[in-house]
């Protein structure tokens, strides 16, 4: 059984197309890829930036805190030179009570200060993109499936 010319080259052109067809949808489905990827980038872009400046907000209440604290410790030891002045030479100047409650409420101002701090190095660390992350899981899922409907 013989093929015709006719019949040989619509067979060829049938074949072209579907290659072109084939083309079309590794075309399309790089594109979307490419796409999705810039998408991924910047959305850890965005969530490092995001955890960065939480990073430096702590640091900065973290050194506040540290101020505090040293001042404080430089208002006790001024207190206490003053009660030596008052218990060794003049029993009637008792400046030393106003460092004592000052060092107290920079104490204390330290202290919340270094809490705040710690609470932002834990939410700011570790400085991972975890919704990209997740997000490029679901893809994996999706495109691994045997139902990618489902997993949506």
């Amino acid at each position: 059984m013989a093929i015709s010319t006719e019949e040989m080259r619509a067979r060829q052109e049938a074949a072209q197309g579907e290659d072109a067809k084939i083309g079309q949808a590794i075309q399309e489905i790089t594109e979307r890829a490419q796409i999705l990827i810039h998408e991924e980038i910047e959305l850890a872009k965005a969530e490092m930036t995001q955890k960065a400046i939480v990073l430096a907000r702590g640091a900065g209440v973290g050194i506040a805190a540290g101020i505090f604290l040293v001042v404080g410790l430089l208002f006790i030891l001024n207190g206490f030179a003053w009660l030596t002045w008052y218990a060794l030479f003049s029993p009637s100047t008792t400046y030393f009570w106003g460092f004592f409650i000052v060092a107290g409420v920079l104490f204390l101002l330290g202290a919340l200060a270094g809490f705040l701090a710690s609470r932002a190095f834990k939410s700011g660390s570790p400085p991972t993109p975890e919704l990209a992350i997740d997000e490029a899981k679901r893809i994996k899922e999706t495109v691994t499936s045997e139902h990618p409907e489902r997993t949506i």
